[in-house]
């Protein structure tokens, strides 16, 4: 079976995406699958990489997957699993026959519902949720509407636009209502940014000046949250109809909270407890709240839900979910489908069977009368 690993990305997380696909890449049986790799430039060019990529990657544990711009690629909408995928070598364009697509991509054009689009347009299977799903969880504004209309405990937050820090009266008045509804501090975040970019803590006016002018940097809108002395609890979902929730596990970080050089960068940023040190019936009542949230948004093949415990009275709130989670030797999607007896191999595997199970069910679907 052929496999298309999509890796890099214009976006933030870029160099993150290069190391998630190398572990990927690094543990598909390649007894039962061939792999394709295609690098995604910071400008969003496509590129093919040679076998000799794979191979380097293999040989060496600590290897990244690099960008090699030599063969460029195009995707040709109806082209299907055949000639959807079309590189172009030395004498022209060959098709890249691929059954599979995983985008090993976070962030801006790749976890957002382009990519996405992008290959339904193409008619080939991705690992993964749909466009809409794709696009609607990037945006932790419209994600946390939908979980409280469906009855989902959420953290309290004001969402915020450019155009109000750029006056000062509509600034002054976005301080005022921040300050009216929290009390310091707040967290900070952009809305549509991905994992953790952007996001800073503010102990008081001046420093949530700064953290507005920070979030703004990487968004047009943003989230102010209050903030909570909370445990932070992450759950693994994989599923397409019907969702499996894994046992949570438990973020304590070593920083002064989960930001992103503690969930990428430093190996002991973070003490990763699994299962979470907690009693069953909040483990239980974790995994329920997870599999709501997930087909809330209609998730399918995999997700990581984040929540917050309060500290004060035990309260679980949803914090917000990952369509794309790392796949990092420190990323805790893995690790907690491993300690519900799902290993990194089995896991693609079982991945890529859901993506073929998504594809196969919507191609049943009627497109004319």
């Amino acid at each position: 079976m052929k496999i298309t690993i999509l890796y890099g990305g214009k976006s933030s997380e870029h160099e993150i995406s290069l190391i998630s696909a190398s572990y990927v890449a690094r543990n598909i049986d390649t007894s039962k699958y061939f792999i394709n790799l295609i690098g995604i430039d910071k400008d969003g060019k496509w590129y093919w990489q040679d076998q000799s990529e794979l191979e380097r990657i293999k040989d060496d544990e600590k290897a990244v997957l690099e960008i090699k711009k030599e063969f460029p690629v195009s995707i040709l909408p109806g082209g299907g699993k055949k000639n959807g995928l079309q590189v172009r070598n030395y004498s022209g364009y060959v098709n890249l026959y691929t059954e599979v697509v995983f985008p090993v991509l976070h962030g801006t054009n790749g976890e957002d519902g382009t990519v996405q689009g992008l290959l339904e347009m193409a008619e080939i299977p991705y690992v993964g949720c749909t466009t809409m799903a794709s696009a609607l969880t990037m945006d932790k504004e419209k994600t946390k509407q939908i979980w409280e209309h469906s009855g989902l405990p959420i953290v309290p937050y004001i969402c915020a636009r450019k155009y109000q820090v750029q006056n000062d009266p509509a600034f002054k008045k976005l301080i005022g209502e921040i300050e009216a509804k929290f009390h310091y501090p707040v967290f900070v975040k952009p809305c549509c940014a991905g994992s953790s970019v952007g996001a800073t803590k503010a102990a008081n006016a001046a420093e949530l000046k700064a953290s507005l002018t920070e979030a703004f940097k990487w968004d047009d809108k943003i989230l102010i949250e209050d903030f909570i002395k909370a445990r932070e609890v992450e759950c693994s979902v994989m599923g397409n109809a019907i969702p499996k929730a894994f046992v949570p596990g438990e973020i304590a970080p070593k920083h002064e909270f989960y930001d992103y050089d503690a969930k990428y960068n430093d190996p002991d940023g973070a003490e990763l407890l699994i299962p979470a040190p907690v009693d069953d019936e909040t483990i239980a009542q974790i995994q329920d709240l997870a599999k709501k949230a997930y087909v809330a948004v209609d998730a399918s093949g995999l997700s990581r839900i984040d929540f917050f415990i309060d500290k004060e009275n035990g309260r679980v709130m949803l914090n917000e979910i990952n369509t794309m989670p790392g796949f990092t030797s420190i990323s805790m999607f893995p690790k907690m489908c491993e300690n519900g007896g799902l290993k990194y191999k089995d896991l693609i595997e079982e991945l890529i069977n859901l993506a073929v199970e998504k594809h196969e069910q919507h191609a049943q679907l009627q497109t004319s009368r």
